[in-house]
């Protein structure tokens, strides 16, 4: 198991990070682009269209291999293939996962519960894009970083 996490680490990260850098390059600038009832409206549909089993087991998945990469990280300690893995850990677990739990999630929870149509939804919308991109630049390098780590744990 130990010996094939680097890779399942490294192509779980990527493949989230390529997810992240599509919302940060355009998929959100599109949204963005539309009149606020429409772009909150296809955002909500979107927040609800990603909790699947495909998407969700990659993410989750990736979360738990990079804690397992933090482990392996201490043995043998100093070694270069150790701290890749423990960078790896630290980067998706933290800038990936935990920047989504901590910033983005309560911005779609905040937006579900807005009528798309209202003018409260039109108030927010700029906000709301402006924040949740800024948190999914931070996920989507975190993701990136976490992936290269891995993938150059590879080679020591």
């Amino acid at each position: 198991m130990l010996d094939s996490l680097p890779l399942l680490v490294c192509l779980g990260a990527g493949l989230i990070g390529g997810v992240f850098l599509a919302f940060s390059t355009f998929v959100m600038k599109a949204l963005a682009q539309l009149p606020p009832e429409q772009g909150v409206a296809a955002m909500q549909r979107i927040n609800v269209v990603v909790l699947n089993p495909l998407f969700m087991g990659l993410f989750v998945g990736t979360a738990v291999l990079a804690g397992v990469c933090i482990f392996a990280g201490f043995w043998p300690w100093g070694a270069t293939r150790s701290l890749l893995l423990f960078a790896a850990g630290i980067a998706y677990l933290l800038g990936s996962f935990g920047v989504t739990a901590a910033f983005n999630v309560p911005r779609n929870e905040r937006l579900a519960r807005l009528d798309a149509e209202s003018r409260g939804a039109a108030a927010y919308w700029p906000v709301y894009v402006r924040e949740w991109l800024l948190w999914n630049h931070v996920r989507t390098l975190a993701s990136l970083a976490a992936a290269a780590c891995a993938g150059l744990a590879l080679t020591v």
